[in-house]
C-alpha cells in the first residue's frame, strides 16, 4: 500500500471514530456476531461461507505472486492445497452439511483458522501432519499412473 493511501486511512478511521462514537471493537464484534447468526439461520449461508474462504486469501494470494519473497507464495500455495481437499471432501459428505445446524458456522471459523496470519496457522499444521506424509508416501505411484495415461492418451491422439 503506499504511504498517501496509508495516510488517507488512518484520516478516515480517525473520523469514523470522531462521528461514531462507538468503540471500533464493538462495531467489530457486532458485525462478526452478525455474520455467525447469518451463517447459522442464513438462506445464502454457504455462499457467504465461500466468500469469507476464498475473496481474502485469493486476494493475498495475487500480492503473493506479485512479490518477490517465496515464503508468503508457499503459505498461501499451502492454504490453497488445504481448501481444495477440503471442498472435494465436503462434496461427496453433502448429507453432512444438511444434517449438522452449525455447519457453515464451523466450516468459516475453520476457514479463518487455516487463513490466519500466524507462522503455524490451520492450513500449515494440516498440510505438515496429514496431507505431506501422505503425498510422500504415495506420490511415485501417482506420478507413474499419471505418466502412463498421458502416454495412453498421446498414443491415442498420433492414431487419429
Amino acid at each position: 500500500m503506499w504511504l498517501w493511501d496509508y495516510i488517507m486511512e488512518i484520516k478516515h478511521r480517525q473520523a469514523v471514530r470522531r462521528n461514531v462514537r462507538v468503540p471500533l471493537v464493538y462495531i467489530g464484534s457486532g458485525a462478526v456476531a452478525l455474520c455467525a447468526v447469518y451463517l447459522i439461520f442464513g438462506c445464502w449461508a454457504q455462499l457467504v461461507c465461500n466468500i469469507i474462504g476464498v475473496l481474502y486469501p485469493a486476494y493475498v494470494s495475487i500480492h503473493a505472486i506479485e512479490s518477490s519473497t517465496k515464503q508468503d507464495d508457499t503459505k498461501w500455495l499451502i492454504y490453497w492445497v488445504t481448501f481444495g481437499i477440503f471442498t472435494v471432501i465436503e462434496f461427496f459428505s453433502h448429507i453432512v452439511t444438511n444434517i449438522i445446524p452449525l455447519y457453515w458456522l464451523l466450516k468459516c471459523g475453520f476457514l479463518i483458522w487455516c487463513m490466519l496470519p500466524v507462522e503455524n496457522n490451520g492450513s500449515v499444521i494440516i498440510y505438515n501432519k496429514l496431507v505431506r506424509p501422505y503425498f510422500l508416501k504415495h506420490h511415485a505411484s501417482v506420478d507413474k499412473i499419471i505418466d502412463d495415461g498421458i502416454r495412453k492418451a498421446g498414443n491415442v491422439l498420433k492414431k487419429e
